[in-house]
C-alpha cells in the first residue's frame, strides 16, 4: 500500500510537470511521450532495485550509463534536457524508498516547482537567442554588432562568430539580445537583403 502511494505521488508529479508545465509552453508532443516513458521506466526499475538484493550503487551506476546516451534524431534544447533529468529524478525519488517519505515527496514537488518557475515565459521575457548566417563576411566585431542590432531590433548582449567564410562572403553567428519596445516576439525566420536567419527561441 505504501508503495502504491509513492507510485501515485510520482504519477501526479510527472503529470503536472509534463501536461501542466512543459506542453502548454513548448507544444512538442514527442517529448511528452519521452518524459512519461523515462519517468515510469525509472520508477519501475528503481522500485525493483530497492526490493532486490542488489545494491543501490549498482542501480545508480546503471542510471549513470543511461544518462550518457544521447538520441541524435532531433536536436534537444537545454530546457528539454532539464525536463528529461527532472523526469528521471522524480522517478528515482519515488522508486527507491520502500516506504512513504515526506522528504522525497517534498523534493518531487520542489522539482516541479523549480521547472515551473525557471521555464516561465515571464522570466526574462525580452531576452532572445538567434543563430544566423549573414551573406557578408564581418571581420570587425563592432560592425557586426551594429548590423545585428539593426537587423534584430534589439540590443546585442553577447555574440559568438561560429564560422567566417571569406571565400563565399558569409558569417555564421550566434547572438543573444534584448528586444526593444514592448518585447513582442520576433518571427522565428528572418530574411533580409543582407541576411538569412533561422531562429531558436530562448
Amino acid at each position: 500500500m505504501k508503495q502504491l502511494v509513492l507510485v501515485g505521488a510520482d504519477l501526479v508529479a510527472i503529470a503536472v510537470l509534463t501536461f501542466a508545465v512543459y506542453f502548454p509552453r513548448h507544444h512538442r508532443r514527442d517529448l511528452v511521450t519521452a518524459f512519461l516513458g523515462v519517468n515510469v521506466g525509472v520508477l519501475a526499475v528503481a522500485m525493483t532495485l530497492s526490493s532486490a538484493s542488489v545494491g543501490i550503487g549498482l542501480g545508480m551506476g546503471l542510471f549513470g550509463v543511461l544518462s550518457i546516451i544521447r538520441l541524435r534524431s532531433y536536436e534537444i534544447a537545454q530546457h528539454e534536457i532539464a525536463y528529461y533529468f527532472s523526469a528521471l529524478a522524480i522517478g528515482l525519488l519515488a522508486g527507491l524508498p520502500e516506504t512513504v517519505n515526506v522528504l522525497n515527496t517534498a523534493l518531487m514537488a520542489l522539482i516541479v516547482l523549480t521547472l515551473y518557475v525557471g521555464d516561465h515565459p515571464r522570466l526574462f521575457p525580452r531576452h532572445r537567442q538567434q543563430s544566423l548566417r549573414l551573406d557578408s563576411a564581418y571581420t570587425d566585431e563592432d560592425a557586426l554588432r551594429s548590423h545585428l542590432e539593426v537587423l534584430l531590433g534589439g540590443r546585442v548582449v553577447n555574440l559568438s562568430v561560429k564560422d567566417l567564410d571569406l571565400v563565399n562572403d558569409t558569417t555564421r553567428v550566434e547572438v543573444r539580445y534584448v528586444v526593444s519596445g514592448t518585447g513582442a516576439r520576433l518571427p522565428e525566420k528572418i530574411e533580409s537583403p543582407s541576411a538569412s536567419a533561422q531562429g531558436i527561441r530562448s
